[in-house]
């Protein structure tokens, strides 16, 4: 509908109406607008990963459950702590040094080993969960691609799990440390021996690339496996993703008389050089004054052929989500 104003142009009554704030036209405009809004990849890969954190509580908790009892049961161990150091007066220095890591490297042990069980535990169950209580329809509807969500899946073994370790264990020591300084200090002995001989630095970075090494990068692909069993098993994912691994070793030890399989498998989980990997021994050090080099590492074709069989795994895994329904 339109009118002539005095100056003789033809003025829209419905185009001045629907430009109006607030009127109907322009609230649909502004609601596909915002529909319309595109989520960076980064944004939805950080809500996925919430996701996951949110739905898998015990991630955090499991290390910070071990991480509590440790520091319990080594604090009944420190009421030994002054006779103790007391015996190791006098004694050469690498002994001396020997006796005070013992109870960071035991506590280094064991977070390395809540690890190992957690992500074998989770990679085992993180698509085949969603597939069994069927939140798998409400997580399709949803715009994240089969790619974001699988890859987020996979950060917590090799991103967040990785960092979690190293700072609840970087914690741990610190406390373990401070209850050491009190307790001398209480039976009157000096700490300064104690601060000097144990290299905190030289502890935090060889624990860190430890963590990223020896438990993130070179399990790579059983992790990356596991996921791929636990999309694909309707029932028992773990038993079927050990299943196959147990049965080439069998075939290999009846066959051939020989356990390199199950040796490299084994080494692979445990984050230990294989004697068939052709890799230096001494390519994971746990001496904190030993000099990291981390060429060796980086260099060696049984890293990178690992590497590119957890990609093989990660990509089978994406398109197996894409056709997968609840069970």
């Amino acid at each position: 509908m339109g009118i002539t104003s005095p100056a003789g142009e033809q003025v829209n009554l419905n185009t001045e109406s629907s430009a109006m704030p607030g009127s109907v036209p322009e609230r649909i405009n502004r609601q596909q607008t915002f529909a319309s809004a595109e989520i960076s990849g980064l944004q939805r890969m950080y809500w996925t990963i919430r996701r996951e954190l949110w739905e898998n509580r015990y991630v955090y908790m499991a290390p910070l459950a071990v991480a509590a009892l440790f520091l319990v049961v080594n604090l009944i161990g420190m009421f030994h702590l002054p006779a103790q150091m007391r015996q190791l007066a006098g004694v050469d220095a690498e002994r001396y040094r020997a006796a005070i890591l013992k109870p960071y490297n035991t506590a280094n042990a064991f977070l390395m080993g809540a690890y190992i069980l957690v992500t074998l535990f989770y990679c085992s169950e993180a698509l085949h969960s969603e597939r069994r209580d069927r939140s798998i329809l409400f997580w399709k509807s949803l715009p994240v691609s089969d790619l974001t969500t699988v890859l987020a899946k996979a950060s917590i073994p090799f991103f967040i799990l990785p960092l979690l370790t190293f700072a609840i264990t970087l914690v741990l020591q610190f406390a373990i440390l401070l209850l050491s300084s009190g307790i001398l200090i209480a039976s009157g002995q000096s700490v300064a021996s104690l601060w000097t001989h144990l290299p905190v630095w030289r502890m935090s970075l060889l624990l860190l690339y430890h963590v990223v090494t020896a438990h993130a990068l070179w399990p790579a692909p059983i992790y990356c496996w596991l996921l791929l069993m636990s999309g694909w098993a309707r029932r028992a994912p773990f038993l079927w993703a050990t299943l196959p691994l147990v049965a080439i070793a069998g075939i290999e030890k009846i066959a051939f008389h020989s356990h390199y399989f199950a040796t490299l498998v084994g080494f692979r989980l445990l984050g230990g050089p294989s004697p068939i990997s052709y890799m230096p021994s001494d390519i994971f050090p746990t001496d904190p004054m030993t000099h990291i080099t981390p060429a060796p590492f980086l260099l060696s074709p049984a890293l990178w052929i690992g590497l590119l069989l957890a990609a093989v795994f990660l990509a089978a895994a994406v398109r197996l989500r894409r056709y997968q329904g609840p069970i």
